[in-house]
């Protein structure tokens, strides 16, 4: 599979990240066991997780998908073979959360030691922390990766402006500089980051791996009615946030160009977002290996210019 280049560091990445946002939460140990050999052996070898997940769920604490790809590697897995993100500074416990130079070094601590690993090959700021100084966590950062803990950096959930600054402050000061911007994006939710992250990331070179690719699974076509909301946990929220006119017309474009091309509504969507300048590889999560084929399918599919400009049309 072709890789790219991720921002101007030295990792090379495929075009398509899979999250592990269920692994531990809505996928048990075996079902992700599955889907990360299938993902592996389809030349999916990045994979995005965060100390966090998945401590929404009663009874847990958080950690619990790190654990999973910690046991994964350990059954086996060549650690050399996969890109690992994950991810620090939402609150995984009362008091610990922030991007203060403490917190990043005792939580990078507790994700290497839960993913049983020397090193993290991507390593987020999962949102922005105003109260602490650039300077201190991109000092804490540039200490890991002098030690040989992370290999890269990158922001998530930043604002342009906070980026920009954030690439600044790391020029000025000899710091590492984060290397990849992972915001929420998709064939809804288009704003939010065009309007000025993907003209600075563009710009500065800064490499893009944008969560939530299939709106919660809204663009597989999973969820067409109301009466659709029951078929998974989070299904009401999805209904609630995307099934409205817009989000139909989206579908329907989705259905029409999928239908053209003999491909899946999840893989035309994957697909549009892998062709945008830019994405260097969109985050989509699967729960079964069969998942795991539309997600590979749309590495695969070259998206005509009439495709593309039907699916910008009724996202617009």
């Amino acid at each position: 599979m072709p890789l790219r280049h991720l921002g101007r560091s030295s990792l090379q990445v495929p075009p398509l990240c899979l999250g592990g946002n269920v692994f531990g939460w809505t996928a048990d140990q075996a079902v992700s066991f599955s889907v990360l050999d299938a993902a592996v052996a389809a030349g999916l070898n990045f994979i995005d997780t965060a100390d966090i997940y998945s401590v929404w769920v009663a009874g847990h604490r958080g950690g619990e998908s790190e654990t999973i790809i910690g046991h994964w590697l350990q059954r086996g897995a060549k650690r050399a073979d996969v890109v690992i993100a994950t991810k620090v500074g939402m609150e995984i416990a009362p008091g610990r959360k922030g991007l203060s130079a403490a917190h990043i070094t005792r939580s990078a601590e507790d994700s290497l030691r839960r993913l049983r690993t020397d090193y993290i090959d991507l390593y987020f700021s999962h949102c922005d922390d105003a109260s602490v100084p650039m300077e201190e966590t991109l000092g804490a950062y540039q200490r890991l990766i002098a030690a040989g803990k992370v290999r890269a950096i990158g922001a998530s959930n930043f604002t342009a402006a906070r980026l920009a600054e954030a690439l600044d402050a790391s020029g000025r000061h000899g710091l590492p500089r984060y290397e990849a911007l992972q915001p929420q994006y998709n064939l809804y939710e288009r704003a939010g980051y065009e309007s000025a992250l993907e003209p600075l990331c563009l710009q500065r070179q800064v490499g893009v791996v944008s969560y939530s690719a299939l709106a919660s699974g809204f663009l597989s076509g999973k969820y067409r009615s109301t009466a659709d909301a029951a078929k998974s946990a989070r299904g009401k929220g999805v209904v609630d946030k995307y099934l409205n006119d817009r989000g139909r017309r989206i579908l329907a474009s989705l259905d029409a160009v999928a239908l053209r091309l003999g491909a899946s509504a999840a893989s035309v969507a994957l697909a549009w977002q892998i062709a945008r300048p830019g994405i260097t590889a969109p985050i989509a999560s699967a729960t079964t290996v069969a998942q795991l084929g539309d997600l590979a399918a749309a590495t695969r599919l070259a998206l005509d210019p009439a495709a593309l400009a039907q699916l910008n049309a009724a996202s617009a």
